[in-house]
């Protein structure tokens, strides 16, 4: 390290002029001053002492500065970085039908560069993935939400096993690891996905003054493929009942084309159907699986391969499945025992999967109950009790002619939001239900009614549904096999004669069907609305003649409605439960690196709800990752607890609840779609290197010019120096021997006599 020191000045012709007058005035004034006293010696001295001070004070007014430089004896340093992820596997490199990486390998040679070693040294480095500190593969979050108490421009390091390309690191790792860096030469083929964004690591660069020169490779274009990307299994299915499991492919191929989906059970078991998978674009379907045997097993999905296709490895995808016994509880409460209720009644208690309990607030009957088993005598006396009915169907019921009471309202509240159950609202004529508007359940309520007609509308003449666009796609409303028979089943199902008084759904709602004439300032008049509510679902049925649906076909759809009502408002609930405990989580299929929220019940051995304790979840990846989430309770009167955890890895993860007062455990399994950050086969982004370059004002080259990109870097002058500055006119020490100085000169002043 070679260094030198200069002193250095800030002189303008002002600041010249202002010092040589206050220098030449100080002596003039000296000199008449040692004349009137004969030169006597304490004159001498004090105006000897002042013309210093003037002097010191005219040299800082120049800004005067101690500049050290200190420049390295050794050559600079050239870094070569190029890209080593998975992405560069990728063939697509036209000259040579070579892979990405193949193309980069000429500028990875210590031989290439030889050129530049009378100019410079040259360093070759791969890089892919963020670097992380060694730690542990136990990750402990305290709360569901981490980042309480965080300031904002400090937030918080993702830990992940993820690899995938980070190109700002290595750009800002080599400025920090050469001082003497002349120039970086960059290969990739843009595609990041991990660490901060390049542009700022290419500012940091600029300020260096260090040009990037950038090798981009690969092509922009996506590759001609077809890539199954989902395939929707569920967490449970019941045996011997019929499931729909959705899928979506994608092509980038440029025509249609037909396609075999076949369905591999783990028994060997084979199911195939014909997919017309659209050209440069996604294609929806579902397919059918009926099982037959309880038990864990896993499904596989099989996309046929196109002969055009540069990949065949991204056509299957697999995917877990529990097949259970079922029972779901169900409670129906009504008034009168319209049409609607008896036939809703008799396909809940013929149906092999559900328990139903009826509660009928008759007004002409002295005492509630009676009938067959299905009939019970009043509400669920605890929470206990009313905890454990999957769904609740709520008909012409309210608050007066002592039916519900606000207190029973609350409690259908909690069960919906903290157990996962599901609420069915189903109106009637007598307008019962515009009472519980005022109650806690009026903010589950999907719909907005019209309070000048409480009664609702009748008709003469049967009206019709007409499927919303999310209705056509929702697996509810699934009463045939394809979507055009589907639609035909709903425009031509019996109508209805009744229908309730909506004038809109609420924001946040799903309108699944639709009055397919009548419609006000709103729009159409939704008759059939869903939403979410907390940890449950809610569904309102704005009219009482499904039981119509009957005619002709008996028990044909009518049947097959109400029961994808119950196993749909129920699904969340048992996706995972105990004696004391029960789990459950959304979304229902995760992706990778999207947020679930993991809810849990958990309940005391005498069967109360556990008000608090210590509830933690252990989620272990697929590569044996470890992360514990500390609960947190969210109803207490309920036994509620919720945390949130982000899975970053696609596959099979295994849960485990465990409560520290009762010391019971819950394990359960979910399974994350999704692909790996760094995949084979997606487009090059050339635009995010030619932005490096364009900030730091370098070079976009191709592989077949290194020798113009030697011929720019051995033409670069050497880094500036490093340079420290020392300003003398404001350091502490030299004001405080200026103020000292006058000190000095005050008191002299004074002991000499002078005022």
């Amino acid at each position: 390290m070679i260094e030198t020191n200069t002193l250095t000045f800030a002189w303008t012709p002002w600041t010249i002029a202002i010092a040589l007058a206050a220098v030449i005035t100080t002596a003039i004034v000296g000199l008449i001053a040692c004349r009137r006293t004969k030169w006597r010696r304490s004159t001498v001295a004090l105006e000897g002492l002042r013309f210093a001070m003037v002097s010191l004070a005219a040299m800082l007014l120049g800004g005067p500065e101690w500049v050290e430089e200190y420049r390295p004896d050794e050559k600079p340093v050239v870094a070569v970085l190029w890209d080593d992820s998975a992405s560069m596997e990728t063939r697509d490199v036209a000259s040579a039908a070579n892979t990405r990486s193949e193309a980069v390998m000429p500028l990875t040679r210590p031989e290439a560069w030889s050129s530049l070693n009378d100019r410079a040294d040259v360093v070759i480095e791969s890089f892919a993935e963020t670097k992380r500190k060694d730690q542990t593969n136990i990750t402990v979050q305290p709360i569901s939400n981490t980042n309480v108490g965080r300031s904002p421009a400090a937030p918080a390091a993702k830990e992940t096993n993820e690899t995938g390309t980070d190109l700002a690191s290595p750009l800002v790792d080599a400025s920090t690891k050469h001082e003497n860096l002349l120039g970086v030469v960059l290969a990739s083929d843009g595609d990041w996905n991990q660490g901060g964004a390049p542009s700022q690591a290419a500012a940091r660069l600029r300020s260096l003054g260090v040009p990037v020169f950038v090798f981009p490779v690969g092509s922009d274009t996506k590759l001609p493929d077809v890539e199954l990307l989902s395939f929707d299994v569920p967490t449970f299915a019941v045996v011997d009942k019929q499931v729909r499991i959705g899928f979506s492919i994608e092509s980038s191929l440029p025509r249609d084309y037909l396609a075999t989906v076949t369905m591999r059970e783990e028994s060997g078991e084979e199911t195939s159907k014909e997919v017309r998978v659209a050209a440069m674009g996604r294609t929806n379907d579902s397919i059918r699986f009926e099982p037959t045997v309880l038990g864990d097993t896993s499904l596989s999905l099989t996309v046929s391969t196109h002969p055009s296709e540069v990949r065949d490895d991204n056509n299957e995808l697999a995917a877990p499945i529990s097949i259970r016994e079922e029972k779901l509880r169900v409670l129906v409460i009504e008034s009168l025992p319209r049409w609607e209720y008896r036939y809703l009644r008799n396909a809940l208690s013929r149906d092999p999967g559900v328990e139903v309990s009826c509660l009928l607030f008759h007004p002409g009957l002295d005492k509630r109950g009676g009938g067959n088993a299905d009939y019970i005598t009043e509400f669920p006396a605890t929470k206990e009790e009313l905890a454990r009915y999957d769904v609740v169907f709520l008909g012409d019921v309210g608050i007066d002619d002592e039916q519900l009471t606000p207190q029973q309202c609350e409690w259908l509240r909690g069960l919906v939001r903290e157990q996962a159950s599901g609420l069915v609202f189903m109106p009637g004529w007598q307008g019962r239900q515009s009472s519980l508007l005022d109650t806690e359940l009026g903010d589950l309520v999907p719909v907005e009614f019209d309070a000048a007609q409480p009664r609702g509308w009748g008709s003469r003449t049967p009206q019709h549904f007409e499927l919303t666009e999310l209705g056509r796609r929702s697996l509810l409303t699934k009463l045939s096999d394809t979507a055009d028979e589907n639609i035909e089943v709903w425009e031509n199902l019996p109508g209805f004669q009744w229908y309730a008084p909506v004038l809109r759904a609420k924001p946040g709602t799903e309108t699944l069907c639709v009055h397919q004439e009548m419609s006000n300032r709103y729009g159409r008049l939704p008759l059939l609305v869903t939403r979410t509510f907390g940890a449950g679902k809610v569904l309102f049925m704005g009219t009482d003649g499904a039981w119509r649906w009957r005619k002709g076909v008996e028990d044909l759809y009518h049947y097959r409605f109400w029961g994808q009502v119950v196993r749909w408002m129920a699904y969340r609930r048992n996706m995972a439960s105990g004696e004391t405990m029960r789990l459950y989580y959304s979304p229902e299929r995760p992706q990778v690196r999207q947020t679930m929220t993991i809810n849990a019940n958990v309940m005391e051995p005498s069967g109360e709800p556990l008000s608090k304790g210590d509830v933690t979840l252990r989620l272990v990846s697929p590569s044996n990752h470890v992360e514990t989430i500390r609960m947190e309770s969210g109803g207490e009167q309920w036994g509620a607890f919720s945390g949130r955890v982000t899975p970053r890895e696609p596959g099979t993860h295994q849960l485990t609840l465990f409560c520290k007062q009762t010391g019971d455990t819950l394990d359960a399994t979910v399974f994350v779609q999704g692909a790996s950050l760094e995949q084979i086969g997606k487009p090059a982004r050339p635009e995010v290197l030619e932005e490096i370059a364009r900030v730091t004002r370098g070079q976009v080259l191709t592989i077949d010019r290194m020798d113009d990109v030697m011929h720019w870097l051995s033409a670069l002058p050497d880094p500036p120096p490093s340079v420290r500055r020392l300003a003398l006119w404001s350091h502490p020490l030299v004001v405080g021997a200026f103020i000292a100085f006058l000190a000095v000169f005050w008191i002299a002043r004074k002991g000499v006599g002078l005022i």
